[in-house]
């Protein structure tokens, strides 16, 4: 029988670049080193400029019907309208997932339209003294955007703040400023019609913390309507934090998972007997089938 082909999708203009070779390039290990006997890899490279390549040779989007039988896309949003309008079943992220994971603002005030809680903010702020008349220490400052050569800094004092505020600006990035939440935190991973559920989420018990059954329900409830309100196709990472009072707070989301072997997620799949490719099959299944 002949293998089903799988293009992954990867590079593109914009400052996601580096990060959508890396994601894609993971997947690629991951289905060559777990799935390979069902599925063959087609690798679509989008370079700097916008020219597409297929193992190495150029092309245009338009061939790819002829290439592959499903894409993954982790390159930017805008590819999945070529797929779509090629017809081409596709993994990808929406403009709007997309949005509210990369601009910390734009979730937050989302989220608090549906009522999920986050940590109160300032972003690009001129001067600590703009933060400290908001809200107390301790803080959280990073990069507004993801940022890998900028580090998370947690601020107790005044004088923290401002040289955790000149590293951003050292870094020429934007920075986000928010509130620190002590309390226990938990990350949740969601995939549709897994295990015949609308919305399965794996459970919690390989966090650091430990969780009582009222916590866990509220926990997993929450992880649910966060998958729903955003739309999620395939698969979704929320963070949380539970603070003492019983209040959860939503830190940030992710749209691909982390297949590295010893990841959270991994841990989190093997915790129900299942390992990682299961997932992916399941996601490559269910979009074959329906045809997204």
């Amino acid at each position: 029988m002949d293998k089903i082909r799988v293009g992954i999708l990867r590079g593109g203009p914009g400052e996601h670049y580096a990060s959508s070779l890396h994601k894609g390039g993971q997947i690629i290990s991951h289905i060559l080193e777990n799935l390979s006997d069902k599925y063959k890899i087609v690798d679509i490279f989008i370079d700097k400029n916008g020219n597409w390549h297929a193992g190495g040779l150029p092309m245009t989007p338009a061939d790819l019907v002829r290439k592959i039988d499903v894409v993954w896309n982790t390159s930017h949003p805008n590819f999945s309208n070529i797929l779509l309008n090629l017809s081409i079943p596709h993994i990808g992220v929406s403009f709007f997932s997309s949005a509210l994971e990369s601009n910390q603002k734009m979730l937050r005030e989302y989220m608090k339209t549906i009522g999920v809680y986050t940590p109160r903010h300032v972003i690009a702020p001129k001067e600590a003294r703009e933060v400290f008349e908001k809200f107390g220490s301790p803080w959280i400052v990073k990069s507004f955007t993801p940022d890998t050569d900028m580090g998370i800094h947690l601020a107790k004092t005044f004088p923290e703040l401002v040289e955790a505020i000149k590293d951003g600006i050292a870094h020429e990035k934007s920075i986000l400023v928010e509130e620190f939440i002590p309390g226990k935190i938990v990350t949740v991973h969601s995939v549709p019609m897994f295990r015949g559920e609308r919305i399965y989420t794996f459970p919690l018990d390989n966090s650091f913390s430990s969780f009582t059954l009222l916590e866990k329900e509220k926990l997993i409830a929450l992880a649910k309507e966060v998958h729903y309100h955003i739309g999620a196709k395939h698969y979704l990472k929320s963070d949380f934090v539970l603070n003492k009072r019983d209040r959860i707070y939503l830190l940030g989301i992710e749209s691909t998972p982390d297949l590295k072997s010893d990841s959270h997620f991994s841990k989190a799949c093997e915790s129900v007997g299942a390992k990682m490719h299961h997932v992916i099959e399941h996601i490559l299944e269910k979009t074959l089938k329906n045809k997204i």
